[in-house]
């Protein structure tokens, strides 16, 4: 099942590659899957973008707590007063394509899928894979992940990963699919002073790929060079 949301203006509606701003220059953020648990990842995630200021706000969407890590929650995505640029999920596998069409149906532009539990589960994963797939192709969506830690970009003070360390603000922007070896060169560059303009995990790449982000970095006035690990 697909979902379309019908705009007669077509002029209203960003350039595929202009959605991308939606990610790495967001403005709201909501995050699905927050939580106050001590060790989830919703919970470091959560934290790491409030403790660092981007100059945006972010909303945690919750079905039961009223708030998380002291922040008003909301049960839906459509109870959020403000207009989302940004959701980011973290809920279990199965949730995701539904999520994604409560997105769509609430004119969010920038999805990042931290969620697991896909192509690398079997045949049930590949099949939530070809739902996601069919949502943002028919809605023009912009989605990083799924399986992935997410992104930093430090210049702007923007850390939507569940990373434990921030990284340095520098000229080298490093993408990889591996989130494991993502956090080993976090971890290397702190120790060796190194910064970086943008640091992203891709992950499965069931939307955005590599062509987009080497575009779009290769576009950023802070970027001198793109370090990948593929």
């Amino acid at each position: 099942m697909s979902i379309h949301v019908d705009n007669p203006d077509k002029s209203l509606i960003p350039a595929k590659k202009d959605r991308l701003e939606s990610i790495f220059s967001p403005r709201c953020i909501a995050v699905i899957g927050a939580t106050d648990e001590d060790g989830s990842t919703g919970r470091s995630l959560f934290l790491n973008l409030i403790q660092h200021r981007f100059g945006g706000i972010v909303y945690p969407v919750h079905p039961t707590r009223a708030a998380i890590l002291g922040v008003r929650a909301y049960k839906k995505l459509e109870d959020i007063p403000d207009k989302i640029d940004l959701v980011i999920i973290l809920s279990e596998a199965e949730a995701v394509p539904g999520i994604l069409r409560d997105c769509v149906q609430n004119g969010v532009n920038g999805v990042i899928v931290i969620s697991a539990g896909f192509r690398e589960a079997g045949e049930r994963g590949q099949e939530l894979e070809r739902e996601i797939i069919e949502i943002v192709q028919q809605n023009d969506v912009r989605l990083i992940g799924p399986n992935c830690l997410g992104i930093m970009l430090p210049h702007k003070g923007l850390n939507a990963t569940y990373a434990k360390h921030f990284a340095n603000p520098g000229g080298i922007a490093f993408v990889s699919q591996s989130g494991s070896l993502g956090t080993a060169i976090l971890d290397w560059s702190l120790q060796e002073n190194i910064g970086f303009s943008a640091f992203i995990s891709v992950g499965s790449m069931l939307d955005v790929n590599w062509g987009d982000i080497i575009d779009y970095l290769g576009n950023d006035a802070r970027t001198k060079a793109i370090a990948i690990y593929m």
